[in-house]
């Protein structure tokens, strides 16, 4: 009987957390988003983390700028990130880089950019981001 490995990854909603147990092959995977900012401001486009089954940290993924935005600047932090209830992992604290998007100032164009997240198992997912960029002048009052 073949040896199984055990893969689990997921995203969360708000900031969209990307962890992954580690996978024993190498294998690529592409990933489109959509991304909605205000001109000037800075959105966080993902967080990535590594997540070992036992609930303890893995090594944290190399994230490379593939294509770079026209309209912005993407900057990576490193980060700390407290998870509760994922899996079998009650409470975990692991370190994590944190990517975000800010468009210059006085741009009201689209933009886009790629990122290349590489895990040390080999495997490798590539995130296409189409950021829309509003204005705020036309918005229209909130109520």
């Amino acid at each position: 009987m073949a040896r199984q490995r055990k893969k689990a990854s997921w995203w969360a909603a708000a900031g969209a957390v990307l962890c992954a147990v580690s996978a024993g092959y190498a294998q690529t995977t592409s990933l489109d988003r959509e991304v909605k900012v205000a001109s000037g401001r800075e959105v966080r486009v993902g967080i990535y983390t590594s997540m070992r089954a036992d609930c303890t940290a893995g090594p944290l993924p190399a994230i490379r700028l593939s294509v770079a935005p026209e309209h912005g600047t993407v900057i990576v932090h490193r980060a700390t990130l407290k998870a509760t209830n994922v899996k079998q992992c009650l409470a975990a604290e692991l370190p994590a880089l944190v990517a975000f998007y800010r468009p210059k100032a006085d741009s009201a164009n689209d933009d886009r950019f790629e990122l290349e997240v590489s895990f040390v198992a080999g495997r490798k997912q590539i995130q296409r981001f189409h950021v829309t960029i509003s204005t705020g002048a036309n918005e229209g009052q909130r109520i």
